[in-house]
């Protein structure tokens, strides 16, 4: 997904922010110690206490998903948002090809409708 709310924009420097929704039991930190980081709140944003740089974000009440940056990954080219976020305060001239828009969050129950099309017609990765 894309996320354009103000609070992406101071932290990721840029129009919007990106994330990639792992669900839970599939993340695991396997080496350091990340660091909160960014603007603090119902989201904990995850930072590398090295470079600083984002690297994951938890939110409060949304403990099924962990939000990564999918540029983080060794290979994130085939990156795609699937969905855009926060439109409402997005900036004029910032566009996605995110299929799906939302002037806030979608509600939670729209989640498995889009996970259930994403699984269908979502990015994939570049082939080698």
């Amino acid at each position: 997904m894309a996320c354009h709310c103000t609070g992406c924009q101071r932290m990721s420097a840029s129009a919007f922010s990106l994330s990639l929704a792992i669900p839970t039991p599939g993340f695991e930190i396997i080496a350091g110690e990340p660091v909160l980081g960014g603007l603090h709140g119902d989201s904990h944003h995850y930072c590398c206490p090295h470079c600083k740089s984002w690297m994951f974000t938890r939110t409060e009440g949304m403990d099924e998903f962990v939000n990564i940056r999918p540029t983080m990954l060794d290979r994130h080219e085939w990156f795609v948002p699937f969905i855009e976020t926060w439109t409402d305060e997005k900036l004029p001239w910032a566009t996605t090809p995110a299929p799906h828009s939302f002037g806030k969050l979608p509600d939670f129950a729209a989640f498995p409708a889009l996970i259930q099309a994403f699984a269908k017609e979502g990015a994939r990765p570049a082939k080698a």
